[in-house]
């Protein structure tokens, strides 16, 4: 479980280029943005998600309580976490005690958030839904960004980052 930003400024990535000529893309001027929160299924690849205005508690505590009711599962889920200042508020300390029974945090060690396999899917993400386009508004690229994300829990498409099971 993670969130990453979504802008409206183009973000450039390696590219090809005829030889001689530099590819220009041009910015709308004043950048805005948007957020995602996600939590990506290991067994199945999907990512459930919301776009949200703020990265902050109530974002987080919302999702959370979405998150379990997307899974629906008997079970509790176990979902990663990074050491983000809202993920350890009172507020989201309470929901996480709140929630115990439903779902599970497992801690990453400070610092060390690319241990979580959604930051491989956020790069996917904005490689294949921003990176080297221009966007007329944020709107654009928020809907850009959902439709690779609905790529992506779509079972059948050839689209879609497929991580590996190695047990």
């Amino acid at each position: 479980m993670d969130e990453t930003t979504i802008k409206l400024l183009s973000t450039l990535i390696k590219c090809w280029m005829k030889r001689g000529q530099q590819k220009r893309i041009p910015t709308p001027g004043q950048n805005k943005w948007q957020h995602v929160i996600g939590a990506l299924n290991w067994r199945t690849n999907e990512v459930i998600y919301q776009v949200i205005d703020k990265k902050n508690t109530k974002s987080f505590c919302d999702f959370l309580e979405y998150l379990i009711e997307q899974v629906g599962t008997e079970r509790p889920i176990v979902y990663v976490l990074d050491n983000a200042s809202y993920h350890h508020s009172k507020i989201s300390e309470a929901m996480i005690a709140y929630l115990e029974n439903k779902a599970i945090p497992m801690w990453l060690p400070t610092y060390c958030s690319d241990l979580n396999p959604i930051e491989r899917y956020w790069k996917h993400l904005k490689d294949n839904a921003c990176a080297n386009r221009l966007f007329k508004d944020v709107q654009e690229v928020v809907d850009s960004v959902v439709n690779v994300l609905n790529e992506q829990n779509n079972l059948s498409s050839t689209k879609r980052l497929v991580f590996q099971d190695y047990c």
